[in-house]
């Protein structure tokens, strides 16, 4: 009987649960991706209608939504003074096709998963930075995309290749670096590109096969020649470059005087003269008043041309006279007074032409104190012993060693946050009241070639900008000193919250637990996918994973594998290996790939599924490796139950539990190239998150408490 009732009850849960969704205006994706850009936007009170927390955005209206059915496909906030950052679920939005936040103040990067059925994307005149993400590559319907007005400051990308419905491209107005990409010149359809006020470089034939009617590269560092297909464009803008055929300026048309009153056809008195008529005096007048000019002109070049022949005959005939006087050496005054006047003509010319070049070089040396490139700090004409310059200005702030002293007590034992293989990590508290966190790395642990790449490095590591990664701030190189500042994130890291903190894992449920595995994932993805060229982790654990007071996680040691004493491998396997994370081929090979990483974030995930460590000697032998231990239950429903880390006191999903592990699974494999991409991991976790969040909402709409039991099942 009580089996009855129980299987009567889950009907029932069954049934208002579906009423529930038949119910809904808005497709429940669309509506948890809304509510993630609510969220990112600080909740913002002038968007009427929308909601953090579930609700009906096509039926109730919310402001600047627009609905087909059950699906979003306008978004219009234009100047809605937005402040916050895009979100992380915009790739939900599977039926949004435009999409205008422009004139806002969204900052950060734009999200590298974006709806993948966009036509019209307007970004302009936000505060967004880092890279145009490589998902643009992947919106094939786009017809019209605006970024301008930002502070994109890395190379383009090869995004275009599949773009062949774009029609208008702005990117005008950043700090966009490099050359033109190859793939622009797949732009079949594209009419308008607008790219003015950059920093880019190179030559632009790659464009010289489009068919635009409007082409706008002013104000960048393009050289070479300007190919003809170009200069015939009809709305061309080319100054501030240096371009050696640069098109000449246009022949100033003498706008006509206005037309007197007396012109027109109904004025009482009539018009002065007859349009169709013969010339009257006036008009012979008007010419004379144009051509003597011209004469006087003609007749003063004539007078100045005398004078320069007659002084240099002068001065040709005295210094013949020194000459037969031996009072000099032979001189050819003339020879020598064409070539000054020759070299003065191309001072001019390259100053007409570099003058966007020399303002940009003005501009860095008023940079504020702290923002050093370079070229600032050790001079264009460094010794062969000096830091090798990076490719890409170091954007971060520079810290003097006596500052970063009195931050840390003098790097003391008690302001010691934790060590790595590159050396220890300190809390470091300023006047201002701000907090941050400095690697002080050890000499011992550089070689001399990682010693002369160091600010390439910190170049390259200062434009990684993700909001699961742990952004640097500011570096110091004074005195020899090789020291990493970083953004201070106080809540630990997984590592001792799962393993050495009383209690505290307790406050990882199922739901955090996921989050925190999605963003770690992101983090990746964005290293290996996003990031040109990839970025290889190589040192992927939870120790690196440092949470937020929301338990958000933030990836730490990103782009230090550059540092390692050997690029190729790690310092040892040893100190891999002995924390259980290092994938196969390497312990066999020494090789690491991306796919290494992989199998890196296949252990955390173990980690976090049942809360023991990837290695732990006290076990039993059998269970002293977590892979070896736990991969042969990971599809057993009834041992993967028991597998659960007792902290979360059975509170999960069944089903939820059974798609973590097969995660797990492929993530884990001993073939790195049966491993998959952390794209294909991200969108499974992705999924996995939204039918936890339709379940939440619809078990709040129907009365009942998200507390599932060990072994329940509400999917």
């Amino acid at each position: 009987m009580a089996a009855l009732d129980a299987a009567a009850s889950a009907g029932l849960f069954l049934f208002f649960a579906l009423l529930a969704v038949a119910g809904a205006d808005t497709d429940a994706g669309d509506v948890a991706a809304l509510g993630n850009l609510y969220s990112s936007w600080n909740s913002p009170a002038q968007l009427t209608g929308w909601s953090a927390s579930g609700g009906d955005p096509c039926g109730a209206a919310w402001t600047g939504v627009t609905c087909s059915g059950t699906a979003v496909t306008s978004i219009k906030l234009s100047g809605m003074e937005l402040n916050g950052t895009l979100g992380y679920e915009l790739s939900s939005l599977q039926a949004l096709k435009t999409m205008d936040l422009s004139n806002n103040f969204l900052h950060d990067a734009i999200p590298y998963q974006l709806p993948p059925n966009l036509t019209y994307l307007n970004l302009a005149k936000n505060n967004l930075s880092g890279n145009l993400p490589y998902s643009i590559s992947t919106l094939v319907s786009l017809e019209y995309l605006n970024l301008s007005h930002n502070s994109f400051f890395q190379e383009i990308g090869e995004l275009f290749g599949s773009l062949n419905s774009l029609s208008e491209l702005d990117i005008s107005f950043n700090n966009l670096t490099g050359n033109l990409p190859m793939s622009m010149g797949s732009l079949s359809k594209v009419s308008s590109l607008y790219m003015q006020n950059n920093q880019l470089y190179g030559t632009v034939d790659v464009l010289s096969n489009l068919s635009l009617a409007t082409l706008n590269i002013a104000n960048n560092n393009f050289s070479g020649m300007i190919p003809q297909g170009l200069i015939s464009i009809p709305n061309l803008i080319v100054g501030g470059n240096s371009f050696v055929n640069m098109p000449a300026s246009p022949p100033p048309t003498r706008t006509p005087p206005p037309k007197n009153p007396r012109d027109q056809p109904n004025h009482p008195q009539g018009p002065i003269s007859d349009p169709t008529g013969p010339e009257t005096p006036i008009d012979q007048d008007d010419k004379k008043l144009q051509t003597g000019p011209l004469v006087g002109i003609a007749v003063g070049s004539i007078a100045v041309a005398s004078c320069v022949l007659f002084t240099l005959v002068f001065c040709l005939h005295k210094t013949r006279k020194r000459n037969d006087d031996g009072s000099s050496e032979p001189k050819d005054i003339v020879g020598s007074l064409a070539v000054n006047i020759e070299r003065a003509s191309n001072r001019e010319t390259t100053t007409s032409n570099n003058s966007h070049e020399n303002a940009v070089v003005a501009t860095s040396d008023l940079q504020p104190n702290g923002k050093m490139t370079p070229e600032r700090v050790y001079g264009t004409n460094g010794s062969a012993s000096a830091v090798k310059k990076a490719k890409a200005p170091v954007t971060v702030t520079s810290y003097t060693v006596a500052a970063l002293q009195v931050a840390t007590n003098s790097f003391c034992q008690d302001t010691l946050l934790g060590e790595g293989s590159l050396g220890r990590v300190y809390k470091a508290d300023f006047p201002n009241r701000k907090v941050l966190a400095v690697k002080k790395i050890d000499s011992a642990s550089l070689s001399l070639y990682e010693e002369e790449n160091f600010l390439e490095v910190i170049s390259n590591i200062s434009r990684l900008r993700h909001p699961n990664i742990v952004p640097l701030t500011g570096y110091c190189t004074e005195h020899g000193q090789r020291l990493l500042v970083y953004e201070y994130i106080g809540n630990g890291t997984l590592h001792d919250i799962l393993h050495f903190s009383d209690g505290m894992s307790k406050k990882l449920t199922w739901n955090t637990r996921v989050r925190i595995a999605l963003g770690a994932a992101r983090a990746l993805e964005y290293l290996h996918e996003v990031c040109m060229p990839p970025v290889v982790h190589r040192s992927f654990k939870s120790s690196n994973i440092l949470l937020d007071e929301e338990y958000s996680p933030h990836l730490s040691d990103c782009g230090l594998a550059a540092l390692s004493p050997n690029p190729e491998r790690e310092v040892s396997a040893e100190v891999v290996g002995s924390f259980g994370y290092s994938a196969p081929e390497f312990a066999m090979s020494g090789t690491y790939t991306t796919k290494s990483d992989v199998y890196s974030f296949g252990v955390v995930m173990l980690e976090l599924l049942t809360g023991r460590k990837p290695l732990d000697s006290s076990r039993e032998r059998s269970e002293q490796s977590l892979v070896r231990w736990a991969t042969p239950q990971l599809h057993d429903i009834d041992l993967l139950a028991k597998m659960v880390d007792p902290a979360m006191d059975g509170l999960y999903p069944a089903k939820s539990l059974s798609r973590f592990a097969d995660i797990i699974a492929i993530c884990v494999q001993s073939e790195p190239e049966f491993r998959p991409p952390m794209s294909e991991v991200v969108q499974q976790l992705v999924r996995l998150m939204q039918r936890a969040s339709i379940i939440r909402r619809q078990s709040d709409d129907l009365g009942y408490s998200y507390r599932v039991p060990e072994g329940g099942d509400v999917f």
